[in-house]
């Protein structure tokens, strides 16, 4: 049976996002129907709106729903009505990818996420009977209602039960990455320095893992000075403003070079001048949205006879059903204070966030979009 609800569309970058009445269509075996409670904002929500992603327009976008699952499909184990669920992004399941655990790197990445569909062709949305593009990362949860798979939705663990969804929401995309990036993807080690370029959701993620991980020193660099504030108060041991010779600071405080370079910018001149901070063996990581049609330049001797290392990363390398539980135990023990990034806002003021996100007002907007 088909399932009313609401949803903000996306009609790109001209015109604000409006909340107007969607259906959704019957879920498959593998599918549940989440009433969604919260959503993060993502800086990906607007880079679709902003159509630098290849997702079609109109579409319903949201990719870091948290809510209470109501419904759910004849194969599915993950999750049972009334549970309370994370979701992420999707993944086939089936690709070479997938078979050694690296979902973030599925080969059916596009089709699984950004098609607007089900990879078969077939909506799970629809307006004014007609189909509507979503499907957004397995989700589409700026909505009151959203379809999820099996594979991108993860229980809250019960030692969790204490904790609001609307706290848990973001933690699936922006805070997975830049944690995961540090513990999974670089598997960053302890005594070892660290510079993080970008003190928004990702980097500020990273700053709080590379002190799990027991880096030292851990840099920040951003050129907003309240934002260099925070990412000291969350882990980071040197804090400098990128408009007043950080590279200069960073040779100065560490000579023999980082072990360890995060770009989250995706300027690619930043990223290579600081790729010529490494120190032997070093790894620059970088997750920022660079313009396509942006290459990356480095010395190739540095680059072999140091051992140095350019990494792409996607997700943090994230493996949702170990790692998103991993993350909510780091949160429940203090490690990864995350709701200092926070600032809510309800559902109708979709705007509002998207505004505050982009200004640098707050770190990481969540909508509140039902009582749990």
């Amino acid at each position: 049976m088909t399932t009313q609800a609401q949803a903000a569309i996306c009609r790109g970058n001209s015109v604000p996002f409006s909340i107007e009445n969607v259906t959704l269509d019957d879920l498959r075996p593998d599918e549940l129907r989440i009433r969604i409670v919260a959503c993060g904002v993502c800086h990906t929500d607007m880079a679709v709106r902003d159509e630098q992603l290849p997702v079609p327009l109109p579409v319903v976008l949201g990719h870091e729903g948290a809510g209470i699952v109501e419904e759910v499909g004849s194969a599915v184990t993950v999750a049972k009505p009334g549970d309370r669920v994370v979701m992420s992004f999707n993944s086939c399941g089936h690709c070479p990818s997938c078979d050694v655990h690296a979902p973030t790197y599925c080969y059916n990445f596009f089709p699984e996420n950004w098609s607007g569909v089900r990879p078969d062709g077939t909506p799970t949305m629809f307006m004014d009977g007609k189909p509507m593009n979503a499907n957004f990362f397995g989700q589409s949860s700026f909505a009151t209602h959203a379809i999820a798979h099996q594979r991108n939705v993860v229980k809250v663990p019960e030692s969790a039960t204490a904790l609001p969804l609307e706290r848990l929401a973001p933690i699936g995309c922006g805070l997975m990455t830049g944690a995961g990036a540090v513990l999974r993807a670089m598997k960053v080690r302890a005594g070892m320095p660290i510079a993080v370029f970008g003190t928004g959701t990702v980097g500020m993620a990273a700053i709080m893992a590379a002190k799990i991980a027991g880096a030292n020193p851990i840099i920040a660099v951003d050129v907003n000075d309240e934002r260099l504030t925070l990412a000291k108060e969350l882990g980071a041991t040197h804090a400098f403003n990128g408009r007043d010779d950080a590279f200069g600071k960073i040779r100065e405080l560490v000579p023999q070079g980082l072990g360890y370079v995060f770009d989250t910018t995706g300027i690619n001149s930043l990223i290579q001048e600081a790729w010529n901070l490494l120190a032997p063996m070093g790894i620059c990581g970088i997750v920022g949205a660079s313009d396509p049609a942006d290459n990356l330049t480095f010395n190739e001797a540095a680059f072999m006879g140091g051992g140095r290392r350019v990494m792409g990363i996607l997700g943090g390398d994230s493996d949702l059903v170990t790692f998103l539980p991993e993350l909510i135990e780091h949160h429940l023990a203090g490690r990864f204070p995350f709701e200092k990034l926070i600032g809510y806002f309800d559902f109708s003021e979709i705007n509002e966030a998207i505004h505050a996100s982009e200004s640098g007002k707050v770190v990481k907007p969540v909508l509140r979009i039902s009582a749990e």
